[in-house]
């Protein structure tokens, strides 16, 4: 005999649990705990403004200005984005493989430096328009490629952790752009009365980027959102659809099974660590190329670190790439803003992305057990 009270419980328990089953299958929950977190996280921002005796109004203001106020303001963040896009897409490539790479600061390093080295003393200027500015993108994605194998190398061959090498690599790689801008017999520009900064001359004009919009000569938006687009679709096809995604998923999972199965594992370590460093390279070619210009020794700025955040939080997903550096780097635009005209700390913004990623992170352990529950 069943009890009344039971069956009135369950009776009550279905409409609850048939509603929280249709939630779920309207957003999923790995789709909604990144939202909810980046909720809370700038929530919790306005907060610490709020603490610093700021007016919160006017702080927002100008986070929202400096984010979308202007076609000038719009085009900065989506090129600061783009940077951490790419990034990102060589932390999920990798990452399908079971490997990270915690390198892209260096390796966006060493492709503004080759990229710079290129445009300037490499003959790239003289090159037919197109092939100008093409050629010095292609020298940056070579240097990242490189920095990136050989942390692929380290790992196939001596077992090296690939965390490890990337990151000494990144502290070999910094240096060395700093040497590069330091140093007259390299790409340090001549002292003037004017200037004496450590940093190279401007990049001939044929070397820079073409703008996107040249009818609005207010927007910095240059071709670099193309490129960076159709990088997104070649990652998504590849890690989805190709053999070559099987392969590496292969290897990440097992990859003595791999090996077994006929698959060149080394190699393929070497080939995703080094297509990973190869997208850091891109990244900072298009920065120096279509953003700055010159470079400097401190021109990453963070980018590389960043952009791994936006890898983590992608959990290998080109897609999830995309939305998470459009938040950062629209974030980056608002803090500098908020910065300038509401004399808040952009350290509030640091804040709220180290939330967004302990938040995001953190649940992913409650997500990957729901999934394997079903």
């Amino acid at each position: 005999m069943v009890d009344d009270s039971t069956v009135h419980t369950q009776s009550a328990e279905r409409p609850a649990e048939k509603l929280r089953r249709a939630a779920a299958q309207a957003l999923p929950l790995p789709v909604l705990i990144p939202i909810v977190a980046t909720v809370a996280a700038l929530a919790i921002g306005v907060g610490l403004i709020a603490l610093t005796g700021n007016s919160v109004v006017e702080a927002i203001t100008a986070f929202w200005d400096g984010m979308t106020g202007s076609a000038f303001d719009v085009g900065s963040s989506l090129n600061r984005s783009m940077s951490l896009l790419l990034v990102g897409l060589g932390f999920i490539f990798a990452n399908r493989a079971n490997l990270t790479n915690v390198g892209g600061e260096g390796q966006i390093a060493i492709g503004g430096m080759m990229a710079t080295a290129m445009a300037l003393h490499g003959g790239a200027a003289a090159l037919p328009f197109g092939l100008a500015f093409v050629v010095p993108l292609l020298a940056g994605t070579l240097g990242g490629a490189v920095w990136g194998g050989a942390a692929g190398v380290l790992k196939s061959k001596r077992g090296v952790n690939e965390v490890i090498s990337t990151l000494l690599l990144t502290f070999i790689a910094l240096p060395l752009v700093y040497w590069s801008v330091e140093s007259f017999h390299l790409l340090r520009k001549p002292l003037t009365p004017t200037s004496a900064l450590p940093e190279s001359p401007e990049i001939p004009d044929l070397t820079k980027l073409p703008m996107l919009l040249p009818s609005d000569p207010t927007s910095p938006l240059h071709v670099g959102l193309l490129i960076a687009l159709v990088a997104v679709i070649v990652v998504g096809v590849v890690l989805a659809k190709s053999p070559l995604g099987l392969k590496l998923r292969a290897v990440g999972l097992n990859r003595l099974a791999a090996r077994r199965a006929g698959i060149r594992a080394d190699r393929l370590v070497v080939t995703a660590m080094a297509v990973s460093g190869g997208f850091g390279g891109l990244a900072g070619a298009i920065m120096i190329q279509g953003q700055q210009f010159y470079l400097t020794s401190d021109f990453s700025s963070g980018y590389g670190f960043d952009g791994l955040v936006v890898g983590l939080l992608a959990r290998g997903s080109a897609a999830g790439v995309v939305l998470g550096a459009l938040l950062f780097g629209f974030l980056r635009s608002g803090s500098i803003a908020m910065e300038i005209t509401a004399h808040v700390p952009s350290a509030v913004v640091l804040i709220c992305q180290g939330l967004i990623v302990i938040a995001v992170a953190g649940s992913s352990l409650l997500v990957d057990k729901r999934v394997n529950h079903g």
